[in-house]
């Protein structure tokens, strides 16, 4: 229950049956604050805090009101309770007891706290005319944990006060009540020494919680829909000085005038010029609520603690949340502050007695936790899953799950930001929230999940709708007793072919239904006629190209000889193939390069290979087709001696200048000859400065990033890449490339091919053969063998009232409804957007089909078809509660990337920032229950928002300090076609407690928040984000544990420089590699192994990826960003 007193006068929120009076629910007397004089009583000569044993001299008085100089007091009406939870009433005298302080125990959940405990005598309510606005919420808590989003904090004691660094900070005082008087109801009492604030400041003899203690969360009762309502209303300003209540529970209220006990009360807080006052927040998910320290209107946002006086204290190191609110010294309205000979605020009449206060900061455990909400679903939600029911959120991409599809196909090809759709644009538009649908149509499946079925209709092909071209799926209607299908994308009705005709049973399904894939699965593959080939003709199985740089650089790094010597054996035997198939289809080839090229022909009937050099790059041609593309089956002895002459050739070359667009020229004719589509896989080391097509200048100026220009960096230097990559689209020709630089290579223009194609880009500085050789390999093996489709166009349909009208991700299209793309592996994804273009029917719902024709590894033309159905909705609280969150960072991030372009890293975060607010602001105003506006309330489906909103504004791909031009590029043509799964676990990455792991166990060690503070200095850690992992070791680990996992004796003595762990045969040691190997096969990049030890130089760099907290550019921690939304919600719900 709750109680908000307007002008003194309680008001019963959300229980009507209350009957308790205004004058019990506000015990004691309270007093308001009257503007004018701010005067002080020294205290009895000969007297002092210490003389009095722990009683505070008296407070200061305004003149003529017989009220005190504090402002009205907020406070949670608690009552003394047992360790049963049962009302104690007190006897004649106070309760003795070593240092004595009254803490109850924790509620327990479906206590009712009535609003006058029993035994304790009330005071009537001041009279309303002196009570200045209207007062704070009373708040009556009977539930300690606050379930799925929920919080429980024991109730604990804050440190004694301290001086600030502005001064001695006012704090609150107390006079114990006389023996046989009762407490105020709401203020906790056990002792001789008297009452004191429940979370403010204890007794100076009491035993001092250690600096850093935490202030108690209040719990709180769960109203019916999505808040507990518990909160602060705001006073007005007084004259021109805002206004704010002190924290709740911060003391009791005064005493009534006719209160014979001596008085309690509070010292009004001075104010330091410049010091922002604070308000009392709550932050709310779905049941869940928190108390936010945070800024009043007026107030603004600083790089340290949210507002106040910045006490440069660690990012991360806020106190717990509840009743928090960090301010500096206040003075009265009207009064300028007048310092004393040692700098601290006095009065006209002598000093103030004021206290030294601890700062109060806000504990992150206390904020939404990525980590908690990822276990509760996987503890939930793992397991089996099925696809059947309409409009089901599927689990999170982090929980372990087995697929089965019921007709609609599984959430590993097909996810969406929402599952139940608005039926209006206009609710879609307030929402703030994109209707996106992510692709990945060729998703590694889990082992016990069922590949799509290929479906043969031979000569007849697939059947269609004849208006809007949808393919059979189990969301058709037949009718007219089985000779007709009724489409449910366009509602067009069409004649089933005869061959494809079948009997209707009673219920209106056709009694073929489960015995065709099509009519009853949701992802499914139909073979293609030669209706859906190039010039009706059946293409050929594809071909890799290999094209290898063997400038001066290439041989003195390694790269060549690493190449020639394990290019046959670990990867040419990992060519992808059919599952029915005992070797693959695929034909390779072979080119080097420097400033011209070199063909080989590799006839398995030769006795050598034969080269053959294109010296004139300035029109490239492929000098033979016979004998270049081969099956390595057919060729493997020409294929070995060739691997050793390319070593023997180049390797005194002192060539430093190289081409690249002439070498994609060659490889693009190459394909184009053979009729063949494929993948070009280029090894480069340097930016390509010789002269030929595609020359690129050295155009790196880091002073660019971070302002207007930066966009000039991010883009290609020219469009000939852009135009060669459409060639190669149109071709069936993909490119990856893999980069050795030792410098600026211009990665925005080089991959710009890429992009287009579908390909990927590798990236590896200062590559070394020795140290970086079995990263490459792993790399490339990865990259050859995953399943892939060559040649494809994607169309996704849309059931009528909606449309596809934009498209994310690394592919080319000529026209506004077709995504071509010359190759999709099992990792890549693209994002559509869907708008509505007219009203949805909750009856119907909605539908999408994505149908992607494709030429697999064996040169046979598909089309692998996915649907998925979903709900529709005319409530806003209904799309919320059926969103994936995951889903929506991945698009804002690819949309943030895509904005980079026409804009500012700067802009750009202030629009990811501004859509965070626009979002809550939005489920606050139409979706919580009715609240104050001090209330911070998150979506239980979104409560992550703040989070990972934040971490996309510190990533990669928007920082604009402390990364290299080329990286940043790099990172954006990564995320820009990231999974789902990818970009989580790259904008929260993953860490782990090496030092606490189960020896016995197979499974991960579970991770914990990203943060520093989390990090303690007798533990080792594993940080990966899907494209680094770093062990961080701390200087005060166990000697036995470093011992069994790097050979050495202590952490100063591991050799940081390596990037792999040593074999050493313990079950320490075997653990940690089997955790490092788990690790690495869940990502598709083989991750490179950084060790860095406490304090070291590269710690910042590590420090970079704990993105709860502060960056080192600036950046907020997630402390700071939830506060900051905070405030921009309030400012747009004002």
């Amino acid at each position: 229950m709750n109680v908000h007193l307007m002008n003194g006068q309680p008001q019963s929120r959300h229980d009507s049956k209350s009957n308790s009076s205004s004058q019990d629910m506000f015990p004691y007397g309270v007093r308001g604050v009257v503007p004018g004089q701010h005067q002080t009583q020294a205290p009895p000569q000969g007297l002092n805090q210490s003389a009095l044993s722990g009683m505070p001299p008296p407070q200061p008085r305004l003149p003529g009101h017989g009220g005190f100089a504090g402002p009205p007091l907020d406070f949670h009406n608690r009552m003394p309770m047992d360790a049963d939870i049962q009302h104690r009433k007190p006897g004649p005298g106070p309760v003795q007891g070593p240092n004595p302080t009254w803490s109850s125990p924790p509620f327990q959940s479906g206590v009712n706290v009535q609003s006058q405990a029993p035994g304790f005598s009330f005071s009537r309510p001041p009279n309303p005319d002196q009570l200045p606005g209207h007062m704070g919420s009373l708040n009556l808590s009977d539930s300690p944990v606050l379930g799925t989003g929920g919080l429980s904090v024991p109730h604990q004691q804050l440190p004694p006060p301290v001086a600030g660094p502005q001064g001695v900070v006012p704090a609150t005082n107390f006079r114990p009540p006389t023996s046989g008087q009762h407490p105020p109801a709401g203020l906790p009492f056990q002792g001789t020494q008297g009452p004191y604030l429940q979370h403010g400041f204890q007794h100076p003899s009491a035993n001092p919680v250690p600096p850093g203690g935490y202030a108690p969360v209040h719990s709180m009762s769960q109203p019916p829909h999505s808040t507990l309502q518990s909160s602060f209303t705001q006073p007005p300003p007084i004259g021109n000085m805002p206004y704010t209540p002190p924290s709740l529970g911060s003391g009791p209220p005064p005493p009534g005038p006719h209160q014979s006990h001596p008085p309690t009360h509070a010292v009004p807080p001075a104010m330091v010029p410049g010091a922002a006052p604070y308000t009392n927040q709550l932050i709310s998910t779905g049941s869940m609520q928190m108390n936010l320290g945070s800024p009043t209107e007026s107030s603004a946002l600083s790089p340290g603690f949210y507002g106040g006086q910045n006490q440069n204290v660690p990012s991360g190191a806020f106190g717990q949340v509840g009743n928090q609110y960090m301010q500096g010294n206040q003075v009265p309205p009207g009064q300028s502050p007048v310092y004393g000979s040692k700098g601290l605020p006095t009065s006209a009449t002598g000093p103030l007695q004021t206290q030294p206060q601890q700062p109060r900061r806000l504990d992150p455990d206390q904020m939404p936790s990525a980590i908690q909400v990822i276990e509760d679903d996987n503890r939930n939600r793992g397991g089996l899953f099925q696809t059947g029911q309409k409009g089901l959120v599927p689990p999170l991409v982090t929980t372990s799950f087995i697929a089965e599809d019921q007709g609609t196909c599984s959430p590993r090809f097909l996810r969406s930001t929402m599952y139940n759709i608005p039926c209006t644009g206009d609710l879609l538009k307030q929402s703030h929230l994109p209707f996106i649908v992510t692709l990945v149509p060729f998703a590694k499946l889990h082992p016990e999940e069922t590949p799509p079925p290929i479906v043969d209709l031979g000569q007849m092909g697939p059947v269609r709708c004849n208006r809007c071209k949808a393919y059979m799926c189990p969301y058709m209607l037949f009718i007219d007793g089985g000779r007709k299908f009724q489409c449910s994308f366009c509602s067009c009705n069409t004649e089933v072919p005869p061959e494809y005709f079948a009997h209707l049973d009673h219920t209106g399904r056709r009694v073929d239904c489960y015995d065709r894939p099509e009519l009853c699965l949701g992802a499914y593959e139909f073979v293609a006629t030669a209706d859906y080939c190039k010039e009706n003709k059946l293409p050929n199985p594809p071909a890799y190209i290999f094209m290898i740089d063997v400038s001066y650089m290439s041989m003195k790094s390694g790269l060549v000889n690493l190449l020639c010597t394990r290019l046959k054996e670990d990867i040419l035997r990992h060519l992808p193939k059919e599952s029915d198939e005992v070797e693959s289809e695929i034909r390779v080839g072979f080119v080097t390069y420097g400033k011209e090229l070199h063909f080989y022909n590799i006839k398995g009937c030769l006795a050598q290979p034969q080269m053959m050099i294109v010296s004139d790059v300035q029109d490239v041609f492929v000098p033979l087709i016979d004998g270049f593309l081969v099956k390595p089956s057919e060729s493997e002895s020409i294929i070995d001696s060739l691997m050793i002459q390319i070593s023997q050739m180049f390797a005194e070359t002192h060539e430093t200048e190289v081409v690249l667009g002439p070498v994609i020229q060659a490889g693009l004719d190459a394909l184009k000859s053979s009729e063949r589509s494929g993948k070009l896989i280029i090894f480069h080391s340097s930016l390509p400065r010789a002269e030929a097509p595609g020359k690129l200048k050295d155009r790196d100026d880091r002073k660019l990033l971070g302002t207007d220009k930066e966009k000039s960096l991010l883009t290609p230097q020219t469009n000939f890449y852009t135009k060669l990559g459409q060639e190669c689209v149109a071709a069936g020709c993909s490119v990856d490339i893999f980069l050795f630089p030792n410098g600026y290579v211009d990665v925005a223009t080089v991959s710009e091919v890429p992009r287009l194609t579908g390909g990927a880009v590798y990236k590896y500085p200062f590559f070394q053969a020795d140290i970086d050789g079995d990263l490459l390999i792993s790399d490339l093996k990865t990259d050859i063998s995953r399943t892939i489709a060559f040649d494809a166009v994607i169309r996704v349909r849309t059931s009528t009232g909606i449309r596809a009208v934009d498209f994310f991700g690394n592919f080319s299209m000529s026209n506004t409804t077709d995504i071509e793309i010359a190759s999709i592996d099992s990792d890549k994804a693209l994002s559509i957007e869907i708008k509505h273009d007219d009203k949805l029917s909750e009856a119907e719902g909605a539908y999408v089909q994505a149908a992607i024709l494709y030429t697999s590894i064996s040169g046979k033309r598909r089309l692998r078809v996915l649907n998925a159905a979903f709900n529709c909705c005319t409530q806003i609280a209904d799309l919320f509660k059926n969103c994936e969150l995951d889903m929506v960072i991945n698009f804002m991030a690819k949309h943030a990337i895509r904005e980079c372009v026409n804009s500012s890293s700067k802009q750009v975060r202030e629009s990811l920032m501004d859509q965070c607010a626009h979002i809550l602001a939005c489920y606050r105003k139409n979706c919580a229950s009715p609240s104050s506006a001090g209330q911070l309330i998150l979506p239980e489906a979104m409560k992550l928002l703040p989070v990972y909103v934040n971490s996309i504004v510190k990533s990669g791909i928007l920082a604009s300090v402390d990364i290299a031009t080329d990286d940043r590029s790099y990172v954006m043509h990564l995320v820009n076609a990231m999974s789902v799964s990818d970009s989580n676990a790259y904008f929260y990455p993953r860490l782990f407690p090496l030092h606490e792991m189960d020896l016995n166990s197979q499974s991960l060690p579970s991770p914990i928040r990203c943060s520093y503070e989390r990090l303690r200095d007798n533990g080792v850690y594993l940080l990966e984000n899907g494209l680094v992992m770093f062990i961080w070791i701390g200087l005060g680990v166990n000697s036995d544990w470093v011992r069994n996992v790097f050979g050495v004796s202590s952490a100063a003595q591991i050799d940081i420089d390596k990037t792999k762990l040593q074999d050493l045969d313990n079950p320490v040691s075997v653990r940690v590699r089997s955790i490092v190997k788990r690790v690495r096969e869940e990502r598709h990049r083989h991750m490179k192994l950084i060790i860095i030890r406490q304090r070291d130089r590269l710690e910042p760099v590590f420090q970079a990826y704990l993105v709860e907290d502060r960056g080192t550019g600036g950046s907020s921690s997630y402390v700071d960003f939830l506060c900051h939304i905070h405030k921009e919600i309030r400012s747009l719900l004002s």
